[in-house]
Order: structure tokens, then sequence, then C-alpha cells
């Protein structure tokens, strides 16, 4: 009598769709959220929080929105998952199970990277930023679900094996987020004695004239000194204007607390421009704040978005 073959279990015969589809969520929600970033708007969120989480120190990583890195990394999981699913017919069988068996400690190496980085981040806005962020907290939960499916979604003949290497890879991935967030609580300070980047652009006739007319008016722009957007606003300006910006500081020098004059006006993402009574989010071009302002000085900028 023939021996019956031994079936696969369930788990392990969707695992791999199911990573993929996991996956794709995260990617879509990350480009979203990388897109609104790079445009200098605020994300759509049902909590005040998302925009403080994602206009913190935390939030760039190397100049470059960590949603960005969320993504590739969300669309790196998805196209290991699917990748062996893709090589079909008989006669590419071992095509197939070499791909699988490639991808197969990769997916576990990502998943388990994912999630301790989710779960450090996590730490952050309970203890640091302390803030609530729908989509972080989706993402820690996206990122345990690939974990779990890469680990016990996948035939490991010895189980402590994947465990041993998810234990390297945890270990490694603290170790290097420890030393990406080393340098966040100890700002520079430009050779005017300013925290953050210093001014490089120089200023024009018409950058000082307009920036001359938002202080006279009474507008305020609101901004934090690790902000890049805040950053590239005052470049935009120029160094002489924006000595005469009507500036104000948000952020205390540990770059994690908010000051008590921002705090009182609550204001909830950088950078907020208050200008005759009505308030706007983002970096705006030197045209839109003269128009916003009622400015009727000379308009030759010289510095563009």
């Amino acid at each position: 009598m023939p021996r019956r073959q031994r079936s696969t279990p369930w788990i392990q015969r969707y695992a791999r769709p199911s990573i993929a589809g996991v996956a794709a969520v995260g990617a879509a929600v990350t480009a979203y959220l990388t897109l609104t970033k790079f445009a200098g708007g605020s994300a759509v969120c049902p909590t005040e929080g998302c925009d403080i989480v994602l206009s913190s120190p935390y939030a760039t990583v190397f100049g470059l929105p960590l949603t960005l890195f969320g993504f590739l990394a969300y669309a790196g999981m998805a196209v290991l998952a699917i990748a062996p699913l893709l090589v079909t017919g008989p006669d590419k069988r071992d095509l197939r199970t070499q791909l699988t068996d490639w991808t197969k400690p990769l997916l576990l190496i990502g998943g388990t990277a994912m999630m301790v980085f989710s779960a450090y981040l996590m730490y952050l806005l309970a203890f640091q930023i302390q803030a609530l962020c729908i989509y972080c907290l989706g993402s820690a939960i996206l990122s345990t679900l690939l974990f779990g499916l890469a680990l016990f979604g996948q035939d490991w003949s010895d189980l402590l094996q994947p465990l041993f290497t998810a234990f390297i890879a945890a270990f490694v991935v603290l170790i290097a987020t420890l030393g990406v967030y080393a340098n966040v609580n100890n700002p520079r300070a430009d050779s005017g004695g300013q925290l953050g980047p210093a001014i490089t652009t120089t200023s024009g006739a018409a950058e000082v004239a307009l920036a001359q007319h938002l202080a006279d008016t009474g507008a305020i722009f609101y901004g934090a000194w690790w902000c890049p957007h805040c950053h590239e606003q005052k470049q935009l300006f120029g160094q002489q204007a924006s000595a005469i910006l009507p500036y104000e500081e948000c952020s205390e020098p540990d770059g994690q607390t908010q000051t008590a004059a921002c705090q009182t006006a609550e204001i909830r993402g950088y950078p907020t421009w208050e200008i005759n009574g009505q308030r706007y989010s983002g970096a705006k071009s030197l045209t839109d704040l003269a128009q916003l302002s009622g400015y009727q000085g000379p308009a030759n900028f010289q510095n563009t978005l």
C-alpha cells in the first residue's frame, strides 16, 4: 500500500500570497505618506498625533522621510514573496524551488527587521514623542504579521535555525537603529548660534521687503530647527531676510519637547504660517506668501521652490 503524501499545512499554502497582500497594503500607505511629506502637506488622520509624529526629528533619516524607507521595505517584501509564485509550468519547477529556498531566509530577515524597528518606534511614541499615530500603529501591526507569516508560514526543517537567524537580525537592526538616532538629541548650531543647518542662500531686495512686510503685518512663521521644510522655507528668503522673518521656534533643543508658546498656539505641524488671522500648513513659495499677506512691493524673487 503506497504511503500517503504529507499534506501541506494551510498556513504554508497561503503564506506567500498573504505576505504579498500585507506588504502591498503597507507599501500603499507609506507611499501616500511619503508623497505627502515631499509635498509639505498634512496626512489625513483621525488624531492630532499623526502630524506631531510625522514632523518629529525621528521621521527623517539621512535627510529623507522615514516613510520612504518603509515603502522600500514593504515593496521588497512583496517582491520576495511573490517572485516564486510567478514561475509557472512543469518545466520550471526547479527554478521555482530555487527561488523559494533563496527568498525564504530573506523574508524572515526582512520581517524581523521591520518588526524590531516598528517596536522601537512604538517605544518612541510612548515615551519620547508621547503622541498617537494611527499610521505608525498600523505599520507595527503589519510588520508583526509579516514576521509571523515568514516564520510560521514557511517550511523549516529545524525551527531552531530560523529562530537563530531572527535573533541575529533583530540584534543587528536594533544596534543600527540606535546608531541612526544617536544624534537626534544633539542638535547642531550654525555660525549664528541658531540650532539647525545654516542658511546658505542670499537675499535679494524683494526677499528682504517681503520679510519686513510679514513682520510689520503681524504674520508668524512657526517652525522647528530640525524640520527640513522649515529650512527650505528659510532658504527661500535667504540669510538677510531670514533674520527679519517673524519666526517662532517651536522645538526645544532636545528636539522632542514643544515650546510653551507653540503649545498654547496649538501648533501641530511644521512649518505653519499665521497670516491675517488664517493658518496655512507647509512651506510656501514667496509668491504665495506675498498674495496671502497682501504684499505690494517688488516681486522679482530670486529664490524659488
